[in-house]
């Protein structure tokens, strides 16, 4: 998931950007076409987090590399194949539908959606790079009502599904031309899937920005939900990371998303409940007020089984 705030963009009327400022990686399968998200038991403690740091889940992320030679990296997506699988496009409608855009002027209080999917992947120089998209309000409509489905063997193509004894489908048409150049209107069984895009711009700064410390000859806290031995996050695991860190750079160690969720989710400890004070000196950059916290009894605790567990 991207983590981040939105800013007015003043390089278009009315504009709105999504300034992306961290990345949680929950608990995933994945295929050649598609990515399923498994449910997530800390899902609601990492939304609590964010909140309080004041972030927002902007929209999610996903890769598709395959590294070749040479730092390069293979083109799977193109004009000649798929810029999003049908699958991708309709995890990306259901995920805009899970996150609507407030909105006073509709009956329901809603419409549309900010929820973006960023795709990194490589393109036709074979280097990585990043694509940003949408899906359209009728492409969300069709999830919703579990209308659009995947096709079997063309990532490319979409389906409408037919109607059956218990429920009526409406005919879905999309417009295309001939050779000819006549337009002509056709059944969308199959739907091309570009016929539901919307491309939205992404990048990068031209100078790095970090809204939280970069470690500089220190190893991160592993990330979460990763089936590597390297990635695995436990009591030892946080112990060997927050020894690296002398007390005056209490701030610098905990200025994570990874390690604030962790310590949130500590059953040895609970942390959860006393949590804000530090969440505000985060969100506020105020060391200071992080270091105060560290003298309270919940990490003077934590502290000494982290001593205990390091002497063995």
């Amino acid at each position: 998931w991207l983590y981040g705030r939105y800013e007015v963009y003043p390089e278009v009327p009315l504009g709105i950007k999504a300034v992306v400022v961290a990345i949680y990686e929950p608990p995933q399968e994945s295929s050649k076409d598609h990515i399923q998200i498994l449910s997530d038991p800390k899902h609601e403690i990492v939304d609590e987090i964010a909140r309080n740091l004041g972030l927002t889940k902007v929209g999610w992320i996903f890769t598709d590399l395959v590294p070749i030679a040479n730092g390069k990296v293979k083109n799977f997506r193109n004009m000649n194949t798929h810029f999003l699988s049908a699958q991708e496009i309709i995890t990306s409608a259901d995920l805009q539908n899970s996150n609507p855009n407030p909105c006073r002027l509709t009956e329901e209080g809603v419409f549309g959606s900010k929820f973006v999917t960023v795709c990194v992947t490589g393109n036709s120089d074979n280097e990585i790079h990043m694509e940003g998209y949408q899906v359209s309000n009728q492409c969300m409509g069709l999830v919703k009502d579990d209308i659009l489905i995947p096709t079997k063997d063309a990532p490319e193509l979409a389906y409408i599904r037919e109607s059956n004894e218990t429920n009526y489908v409406p005919d879905v048409f999309f417009m295309e031309k001939d050779k000819y150049g006549n337009e002509i209107k056709k059944l969308g069984r199959p739907l091309p899937v570009e016929y539901l895009l919307i491309d939205v711009p992404v990048s990068t700064p031209k100078e790095p920005q970090a809204t939280f410390p970069i470690l500089k000859e220190r190893n991160p806290f592993p990330v979460e939900n990763r089936l590597l031995e390297s990635s695995i996050q436990d009591f030892n695991s946080f112990a060997r990371y927050i020894t690296q860190f002398r007390s005056a750079e209490f701030f610098d160690s905990v200025a994570d998303l990874h390690v604030l969720v962790f310590l949130a989710n500590l059953d040895i400890i609970p942390l959860r409940e006393f949590m804000g004070p530090l969440l505000d000196a985060v969100k506020m950059g105020d060391r200071e007020a992080a270091r105060e916290w560290s003298y309270l009894d919940p990490w003077s605790n934590l502290q000494a089984l982290v001593q205990a567990s390091t002497m063995n």
